[in-house]
């Protein structure tokens, strides 16, 4: 979620591609069926345009129904959008799809509605009960200035890294993720996708010339890379630890199968968040951790055919679990933005494969046909599999990242 922009394990660059190409060919079927060929000969820029038309066509469907509702669309819930408060964590996601939308084609229509809806997250700013604040707010108020510059984004956005930065213990050099839940045994835990947030901190740091924003991001990131992940490049969830000491009392993997199981989505936003952090640091450490997680993901023998994972790796369930259409959205658009800080080979790599995982969520497999999906973009995510949450619906990051990918890659094409 850009605000203001838009190592592998030991083997030689040679190996990388040729790994990948035998890894990707152990891919399986679709639960429930083999999976609906990606119109791998439709040129990109068609694609994308096409994408972007059904975009337009679902979401003006979807604001016609809502906009006079209070709330932010999440998912479909019983054939009916659920909408979700501000203090949702989702909830920034619906204008940042927006923003997106008056990106891609300048049309007020877009921007009137993000706008709208923007303003609706105003008292995120303040909300110092969670840590979504880079997610809730750089995707509505960071897309807004970005595109517009309104200097009372920039206000909102300063706010909201102050209020997030009360949530850092020195200590145990994290911020805070979730509070603490009744009965719960856990004292100071943090998740992987908490790196999620840190740009909100880089981009303040730099904005308001404050450093510790700065210093607060750089070591929560490197707290997380020391104590989130195994050799093989994959991620806990959650990692607790003794808030008075800074000790870890534990790891596990909330949302996913188990606490050693490598949970999808997880994966994608450790990619997702080094990579950021590389950028906004060129730390070469960022780089190497992206690098390692791309290369669990993309050279997984459970990956399936067209690259849109499961659920869950290691769901013992594969062939027959839920896809999740989300994590492949977050690890399209990430590794587009990874492949500008990679050597040619791995770049061309990571560009290949986020374009395969974008023609298959661009095919009906995945893409909904207008008037269908409760007006959401993409089929298939799964948001909380063991909470039976979320298992093989719409969800608006889905959307949101998807159309993000989307711009990427269509920022790459020749004369664009």
């Amino acid at each position: 979620m850009p605000i203001l922009s838009h190592a592998l394990p030991v083997r030689t660059a040679k190996t990388f591609i040729r790994d990948l190409s035998l890894g990707l060919g152990l891919g399986l079927a679709l639960a429930g069926g083999a999976a609906q060929a990606a119109p791998a000969d439709e040129p990109l820029a068609d694609m994308i345009d096409r994408d972007l038309k059904v975009a337009a066509a679902q979401y003006g469907a979807m604001l016609a129904k809502v906009q006079d509702k209070p709330g932010f669309p999440r998912t479909l819930e019983n054939g009916q959008v659920k909408l979700v408060p501000w203090r949702d964590w989702t909830s920034g996601f619906f204008p940042g799809s927006l923003w997106y939308l008056y990106e891609a084609t300048n049309d007020a229509k877009w921007r009137a509605a993000a706008v709208d809806y923007t303003a609706r997250m105003a008292p995120v700013k303040f909300d110092k009960t969670q840590h979504d604040l880079g997610f809730m707010l750089g995707a509505s108020y960071g897309h807004g200035y970005r595109l517009t510059r309104d200097p009372s984004y920039r206000d909102a956005l300063l706010a909201g890294a102050t209020t997030l930065v009360t949530r850092f213990n020195p200590k145990v050099a994290s911020i805070q993720s979730w509070d603490l839940w009744p009965n719960s045994t856990w004292q100071f835990p943090v998740i992987v996708d908490n790196m999620m947030n840190l740009e909100l901190l880089t981009w303040a740091a730099r904005t308001a010339g404050e450093p510790y924003y700065r210093e607060v991001a750089l070591t929560h990131a490197d707290t997380t890379l020391k104590n989130h992940f195994r050799p093989d490049g994959s991620s806990y969830h959650l990692v607790d630890y003794d808030p008075k000491t800074g000790a870890i009392r534990g790891r596990v993997t909330v949302q996913g199968n188990a606490d050693a199981s490598a949970w999808a989505r997880g994966q994608s936003w450790g990619l997702y968040g080094f990579t950021m952090m590389y950028r906004e640091t060129k730390k070469p450490e960022y780089l190497a951790q992206a690098q390692r997680i791309a290369a669990f993901y993309m050279q997984h023998p459970r990956l399936p055919a067209d690259k849109i994972p499961y659920w869950d790796f290691d769901d013992p369930a594969i062939p027959n679990a839920p896809r999740d259409s989300s994590s492949a959205a977050i690890t399209a658009s990430a590794l587009l933005e990874l492949a500008n800080f990679s050597d040619p080979e791995r770049a061309r790599a990571y560009r290949d494969f986020a374009t395969a995982q974008l023609r298959s969520l661009s095919s009906p497999a995945y893409l909904a046909a207008p008037g269908e999906n409760g007006n959401f973009l993409l089929k298939h995510a799964t948001g909380h599999k063991p909470a039976k949450s979320e298992i093989d619906v719409p969800i608006n990051y889905a959307d949101y990242y998807f159309l993000e990918a989307l711009l990427r890659l269509k920022a790459t094409l020749p004369g664009r």
